[in-house]
């Protein structure tokens, strides 16, 4: 009866070159995601799925690492796009007074930030968390002093020549967070800044360098600069240095703040402050309101309001994450997607030392982006040399290529090799 089973069952095995030329999978009863494929398919399988672990993990690394810089870069877009809808709102009919720009744009802004705060129910929001009060109005009103020097220089100097002037900004904000907040200032970053600011010289061409730009900046097509004299000119650019001297004084208390306020806080004390101050000098100054005539001119102030809105979220955001140094490095590649919108939108063709300048400027701030290395938040860790020892039992937290690996209960922190781990074997 043996023999009889025994040719059975050779009869209904299969052959040698089925078995080899498929791969076998012996948990086929498992579900989906527990099955595991034997043969030279589960080799590149399993190298793949490496691989792919491999670079997520350092994605996730490099923008854990640098989330405050991406957000401010991101946030640039949107102040681009608000400023050509400035540009744009004050050539519709009658322009619009600097003043009012901001009590309506802000007023749009404050909106939000109120009907965020109760969808979410955020607490303590009109007056903010204790302890941080005095900075959320110093915030909201160096911020409202930083936005007019802004908007005012937009009526008489051209889209780039108002975008360079704000690259003082980021030497103000490492400077004062250095002196005040006593923030790490390295010489990398100072380096990038130097660099960096050479390719604004580029960009901005000033005539006591190279002369009558007439012929040399010829990439201008804004009307805002040939139209308005030499003393608009002057007093534009006054203001403006003046605003971000002032605006400074909002990054510093958007970092001194940090983390114990909820990002819509410091929106709203900005918009509150900026909606009060500016409605209250257009009274007292006796500033007639300019009324929309057009769907057009409604439209594009509600662009402003959204715009403005968006940037300046993911600015607050960026700050409670980064530096004052770091972050208004990322500033500078505003002056980038202003080239690029104004290429789009009116056409403009850079020349060849915008484009030098703009490359100068982007390869700044992916310097200062890829020199920050991030630092263990506990001490408690043990260094490895080689990933395979990560498989010891009683760790907590593994990471590749060089493993750092967090203990339970311990209160040192010391480098070992993986031979160290073979001698003496952790205790289960």
């Amino acid at each position: 009866m043996s023999t009889i089973n025994g040719y059975i069952a050779l009869s209904q095995s299969p052959t040698e070159d089925q078995t080899s030329s498929d791969d076998i999978d012996l948990t086929s009863s498992l579900p989906t995601g527990r099955r595991r494929i034997f043969g030279p398919q589960s080799r590149w399988f399993e190298s793949l799925q490496l691989r792919w672990r491999g670079m997520t993990s350092r994605a996730i690394a490099f923008v854990e690492t640098n989330l405050g810089m991406l957000l401010i870069i991101v946030a640039q877009f949107f102040f681009v796009c608000m400023n050509l809808g400035v540009k744009q709102l004050n050539s519709l009919d009658v322009p619009m007074h600097t003043l009012e720009l901001i009590a309506v744009r802000m007023g749009i802004t404050l909106a939000c930030c109120v009907l965020y705060m109760v969808a979410m129910k955020i607490p303590d929001p009109i007056l903010g968390p204790k302890g941080v009060r005095l900075l959320l109005v110093n915030r909201g009103l160096c911020g409202f002093f930083g936005l007019f020097g802004m908007y005012y220089s937009l009526q008489y100097l051209s889209l780039a020549d108002a975008t360079v002037l704000s690259f003082l900004a980021p030497l103000s904000a490492a400077i004062g967070g250095y002196i005040v907040l006593k923030e790490p200032y390295s010489k990398r970053e100072a380096f990038a800044a130097i660099v960096s600011l050479l390719g604004v010289i580029l960009i901005a061409r000033p005539p006591f360098l190279f002369g009558n730009t007439n012929s040399v900046n010829s990439d201008s097509s804004d009307a805002a600069s040939s139209l308005a004299t030499a003393i608009d000119r002057i007093r534009a650019v006054c203001v403006a240095v003046f605003g971000i001297v002032l605006g400074t004084g909002a990054l510093l208390s958007m970092r001194a703040i940090g983390k114990r306020a909820h990002p819509m806080h410091l929106m709203m004390f900005f918009s509150t402050w900026c909606t009060i101050v500016a409605s209250a000098a257009m009274y007292f100054m006796k500033i007639p309101i300019v009324y929309p005539h057009n769907w057009k001119w409604a439209a594009m102030l509600i662009f402003i309001g959204l715009s403005g809105f968006f940037a300046q979220t993911l600015t607050t955001i960026g700050y409670q994450h980064e530096t004052a140094a770091r972050g208004s490095m990322g500033q500078y590649v505003q002056l980038l997607f202003a080239g690029v919108l104004e290429y789009v939108i009116f056409g403009t063709v850079p020349s060849a030392l915008s484009l030098i300048g703009a490359a100068i400027i982007m390869a700044s701030a992916i310097y200062v982006i890829i020199s920050k290395k991030g630092s263990p938040k506990e001490p408690e860790a043990i260094r490895l040399r080689e990933p395979d020892s990560a498989l010891e039992e009683g760790l907590m937290y593994t990471e590749l290529p060089n493993t750092t690996i967090k203990l339970a209960e311990t209160g040192s922190s010391r480098r070992i090799g993986h031979e160290d781990l073979k001698e003496k074997p952790p205790s289960t």
